[in-house]
């Protein structure tokens, strides 16, 4: 059928119209195409002729601020200071060589810094600023900018570097930073980034380093452009990082510096320990060092004076010392006859200066012996024989399931490097550790803590604080992480009878308060802060049968590493324990002549917090002490960066 012509006119207009649309919206899209690659082939051409030279986004890292660290009070122990420091660019300096002998003309470069820097400058990008000299003081900061043009690559930069205001009193707590090196990798199975930043710092021992990734922090990013040959264009955004967690100790920061002072010219060691929360309030080791002569590397000459020194002094002796325990250990194995009922505390052993067993003698270290002891009077004036006759009673398992009950032979968990587990013997232990069987006189040695019997002061100031408490007290060094306090190390009670542990206190109590006791020269007359203290005297040599018969040598005539080691335990106040305490002086002599009086002078200072008053001393130890205190005084910081080195 044929369609009319109107129907066929309407159509064409329609097709027509169309058309028109169609081929106005392809000239405008051709239009706007034309003028985009106009403005991409000339307004941009040189942004885009670098991108087709391989341009690319690179992610480079921005180190966070080390968490910082204060002793319980809010004082600073570990802080981030600004530092200035000189870097060079290999790929901005062209004649190395050249650049750096100007440089010289102008500052110091110390040999083994330059050494290394032209090794990190050879394995690195020839983009990336490696460090010449840190750190700088700011006089040297603007010669260098006046010279600026005659230093092509050269650039003063502002960083932060890790500082211990306190020198030498926190060093074996704490411990230090230093530069990442190979080594420190290897260890680390899958290592952070921020580990290769070159001259990156992180914790190489004590809580440095076990708390490593709390302090470090996670890291910023900076998005930067840079060309086929990695050279940096711009920065296109930045991420800033998150700052390592600031740590509280339980430590008090004068109390540590009071304690670190009078331990001053020993080889000693000392912890004084909260006994209601198990809080460390001082851990000293002497001699100490100075940590800041690590954070940047130490020089071989300062480094051979430390581990050349006898006295070892990059030992934390605190934790990592152990020792026979000598007398000390006499209230383990009495705690063991008492829940054993294998005493009570009116029985007695005679003493008449030996003891004969199996053949061969042991000796009290009275020659003429104490006569009939009963276990106050055993502990007061330390009779050995005593505890020989008591132990053989009890047997070593006994005796050591006491000692690990009370904290020896027991590896506690705080975060300084290196902690001993000390010894509490068995038979079994001796089998395997010695291919031996138990006999019958070690039994007699292990009775008076020598033998295999050893000890770290840790152990014995936490042994003290369960003596005094009745409870499992553990040692606590992190106060707060970022204000969050951590769990107390008050414990759970040992089960052990009070009557027992009441009688076994009360015999310390005599051995500093009654004119018979070992440690009575060392007594606290403040009626509200006397102690009761347990001395300890152990041998680190044989005594032979020659010897005896002759004299024993007095420590005095013996080369120092030959003397005995001087112990002293403590708590106070007696009625109501507050400090724990223990001293031990390697190769010092006698615990009561030479232990006993610097571990009443520290439970006195942890007492009262500052100076104790004289009228708390006995009235002839007063003039001494006197003149102990002024001396003490020059130890104590004059500002907050600034304490007398002991190192």
């Amino acid at each position: 059928m044929k369609r009319p012509a109107r129907d066929t006119a309407h159509g064409a207009r329609k097709i027509t119209r169309r058309a028109l649309i169609l081929g106005g919206a392809q000239l405008g899209f051709m239009g706007l195409l034309a003028l985009r690659m106009r403005y991409m082939q000339v307004d941009e051409a040189d942004k885009f002729r670098l991108l087709a030279e391989e341009n690319r986004i690179n992610i480079r890292l921005i180190p966070p601020a080390r968490g910082e660290i204060f002793d319980r009070n809010g004082k600073p122990i570990a802080t981030n200071d600004p530092s200035y420091r000189i870097t060079l660019t290999r790929e901005d300096a062209g004649d190395i060589d050249a650049v750096i002998g100007r440089l010289q003309s102008l500052i110091s470069i110390d040999p083994e810094d330059l050494d290394r820097a032209r090794a990190e400058l050879k394995r690195t990008s020839p983009f990336f600023p490696v460090t010449l000299v840190d750190p700088v003081d700011w006089s040297t900061v603007t010669e260098i900018a006046v010279n600026a043009p005659a230093l092509p690559g050269v650039t003063p930069e502002v960083g932060l570097t890790r500082n211990y205001p306190r020198g030498s009193d926190f060093a074996h707590v704490v411990g230090y930073v230093g530069p990442v090196s190979d080594y420190d990798l290897e260890k680390i199975e899958a290592p952070d980034q921020l580990l290769l930043i070159p001259r990156f710092q992180i914790g190489k021992v004590g809580l440095e380093s076990k708390l490593e990734e709390e302090l470090r922090g996670k890291a910023g990013a900076r998005r930067v452009e840079v060309n086929h040959v990695g050279r940096e264009m711009r920065e296109l955004d930045r991420r800033e990082g998150k700052q390592g967690e600031d740590l509280q100790l339980t430590i008090d920061a004068d109390l540590q510096n009071y304690t670190q002072a009078r331990l001053d010219g020993e080889s000693a060691a000392a912890v004084v320990m909260d006994t209601r929360n198990g809080d460390i309030l001082a851990i000293a080791s002497a001699p100490s060092f100075d940590p800041n002569l690590f954070v940047r590397g130490i020089s071989v000459s300062d480094y051979r004076a430390l581990t050349e020194n006898k006295y070892r002094p990059l030992a934390a002796k605190s934790v990592q010392g152990i020792y026979p325990p000598g007398s000390t250990f006499k209230m383990v194995v009495a705690l063991a006859g008492l829940e054993a009922g294998v005493i009570g505390p009116e029985d007695t052993y005679y003493c008449r200066g030996h003891l004969e067993v199996a053949g061969r003698r042991f000796h009290c270290w009275k020659r003429a012996g104490h006569g009939h002891m009963n276990l106050e009077g055993s502990l007061r004036e330390s009779c050995d024989v005593y505890y020989y006759e008591l132990a053989l009673e009890i047997g070593i398992e006994k005796i050591s399931d006491m000692a690990r009950r009370l904290g020896i032979g027991e590896r506690h968990d705080i975060p300084m490097s290196a902690i001993a587990q000390g010894l509490a013997p068995t038979k079994e232990w001796k089998r395997t550790a010695r291919e031996a069987d138990w006999v019958i006189g070690d039994t007699v040695n292990s009775s008076i803590g020598q033998g295999f019997v050893l000890a770290s002061p840790l152990q014995l100031a936490i042994m003290t604080a369960r003596i005094a408490t009745g409870r499992a007290v553990s040692p606590r060094l992190i106060k707060t992480i970022n204000g969050v306090e951590q769990p107390s190390g008050a414990g759970e009670t040992l089960g052990l009878n009070e009557n027992h542990l009441r009688q076994v206190r009360k015999a310390m109590f005599s051995v500093s308060n009654n004119r018979k006791g070992t440690a009575y020269g060392s007594r606290i007359i403040a009626e509200n802060m006397r102690m009761a203290g347990k001395t300890g005297t152990s041998q680190v040599r044989n005594i032979t049968a020659k010897e005896r018969a002759a004299g024993v040598t007095s420590n005095a005539d013996l080369p120092w590493e030959r003397r005995d080691h001087a112990l002293f335990v403590d708590f106070a106040p007696y009625e109501n324990p507050q400090v724990a305490v223990a001293v031990v002086i390697e190769h010092g002599g006698g615990g009561s002549a030479v232990a006993a009086p610097v571990a009443r002078d520290i439970t006195l200072q942890a007492l009262y917090g500052s100076e104790p008053p004289l009228d708390a001393y006995p009235t002839k130890d007063r003039a001494k002490i006197k003149t102990l205190q002024e001396k003490m005084r020059e130890y104590r910081p004059r500002d907050p960066g600034d304490t007398k080195s002991r190192a």
